[in-house]
């Protein structure tokens, strides 16, 4: 009894050095606040938790209201365009588009109604109507198109409010809503990895690039769909494009900011244009050796390589060697930030120059001003890729060996021409692009190939990036490939 009695005492006294042990010492080591976000998390009325250090801690519950808000406002656009083959939807004659006004104006890619009169749109309740296109703008790859009026007979439709693209940070929760595969009504979550992306996907010396990159799915059929701010369901971006090898999503894509997206869609509604305000100079951004002269303890800025005399840089006292860092009180951090900024005002407006000159900051109100005379405002002008030497020469220095689909192979996949790509040795351009061999190649840059000399004659006289479609005999769907001669 003496042994049992002292082994329960010495199991009470170590519980409670346990116990005071922890109390008086692990205990406080441990964040208050733990618990608590568990707790608050579990609370279908809150949306955040608030740490010690002021941050925010994110609580998903607010997917599902941002995605109840905007998918009602995001449709499937079905078009026939002149082009069988699309560089974003792999011929997919279909697209997404988002709902802007109660009377039926849509807001969408260039690229999914290009070349097309009429479109379908079908809404997330799965009425369909009719759409007449009411303007496009290629530089930004966005498009008007609106409901017929005698469809609507009069009804409301849900509409997406705009949100402010500026003040959306890298890190932030975004929806991404669309119709993937035809897929109607399909909504993935990512964040913002980064902002003010160029990819060099718009031709043309005057396209404004500053994408949002988001890590949120997107694949065919996404274009044109609404990149969504989770906290409050607001429009942030259009869905635009994937860097992708395979022609699927691999990762990353692409949206147009929200503040631009307004002002050209205001712009195609009153005018059927955009109008565009220019500064008159070509930019670079700024670089260590840049950032070292000014005296900058950072390479956040835009660099002035050139003022036109004409321009409105010039009369505004902006010199060759400046630096812009704000717009507008908006920071600008490289070219195609300020090219975005600059884009969102007509010829006419003043805007708000912060700049950097021998190490001092000045500001100046600078007019914009009309018309490409005034110098482009991008460093990026699109260059003529240096052609291949000739066209009997082609296939060689392309190192690749094809032939016009036979007669038997076309009967047997229905398929009118098209060229079948046999071998690709290792000096290849297009090896970097994964394509395989007895890949059927149908368009090159959205032109139709029906015969080897088609595609000869579409190869030698693209420039830059070239874009070949197509499809597999042994594989389903058809896939995209682009590549640089």
């Amino acid at each position: 009894m003496k042994n049992i009695a002292l082994a329960f005492v010495v199991s009470v006294v170590s519980c409670g050095l346990t116990i005071a042990t922890y109390e008086f010492y692990i205990r406080p080591q441990t964040p208050h606040n733990v618990r608590e976000i568990i707790y608050r998390d579990q609370n279908p009325n809150a949306k955040y938790t608030r740490q010690p250090n002021g941050t925010e801690l994110f609580n998903t519950e607010s997917f599902t209201e941002a995605a109840q808000l905007s998918r009602p406002a995001v449709v499937h656009i079905q078009s026939k365009s002149n082009s069988e083959y699309d560089i974003f939807d792999m011929g997919s004659a279909s697209g997404s588009g988002v709902i802007m006004t109660e009377d039926g104006y849509i807001i969408t890619n260039n690229h999914v109604i290009e070349g097309s009169k009429e479109v379908k749109v079908t809404l997330n309740d799965r009425r369909s109507f009719s759409a007449k296109v009411i303007g496009t703008d290629p530089s930004t790859d966005l498009a008007v198109i609106r409901i017929k009026e005698s469809e609507l007979k009069g009804k409301k439709l849900a509409t997406l409010q705009w949100g402010n693209s500026d003040v959306m940070q890298v890190g932030e929760w975004v929806l991404a809503v669309g119709n993937p595969f035809n897929l109607t009504s399909t909504v993935t979550a990512g964040i913002i990895s980064a902002k003010g992306r160029n990819i060099d996907i718009l031709e043309g010396n005057y396209s404004v690039e500053s994408f949002i990159q988001t890590d949120a799915a997107v694949n065919p059929g996404n274009s044109g769909g609404a990149l969504v701010d989770v906290r409050d369901g607001k429009l942030i971006g259009i869905n635009t494009a994937i860097i992708t090898k395979s022609g699927r999503y691999e990762g990353y894509s692409f949206a147009v900011p929200a503040n631009l997206v307004k002002k050209v869609m205001a712009d195609l509604i009153e005018f059927g244009e955009v109008k565009r305000g220019f500064l008159g100079v070509t930019i670079k951004d700024v670089d260590a050796k840049i950032a070292e002269n000014q005296k900058m303890d950072n390479l956040d800025g835009v660099f002035i390589e050139k003022v036109s005399d004409n321009g409105a840089a010039a009369s505004g006292g902006l010199k060759k060697g400046d630096i812009i860092v704000k717009v507008n009180g908006v920071k600008v951090a490289s070219a195609p930030e300020l090219q975005e900024q600059v884009a969102l005002f007509r010829p006419d407006n003043s805007i708000a120059i912060e700049y950097i000159r021998e190490g001092k900051i000045y500001e100046a109100d600078i007019v914009l001003k009309a018309g490409a005379s005034n110098l482009d405002i991008s460093n990026n002008s699109k260059k003529n890729d240096k052609k291949f030497k000739n066209k009997s020469a082609l296939l060689d220095d392309l190192g690749v060996k094809a032939e016009t689909v036979s007669a038997d192979l076309q009967k047997k996949l229905n398929i009118k021409g098209g060229v079948l790509l046999k071998s690709i040795n290792e000096s290849s351009p297009l090896l970097e692009t994964n394509i395989e061999n007895a890949f059927i190649i149908t368009s090159v840059n959205e032109q139709l190939v029906v015969t080897l000399q088609d595609f000869i004659d579409l190869v030698f006289e693209a420039e830059g990036e070239i874009t070949i479609a197509g499809f597999y005999e042994k594989y389903e769907g058809e896939y995209t490939y682009i590549f640089s001669k």
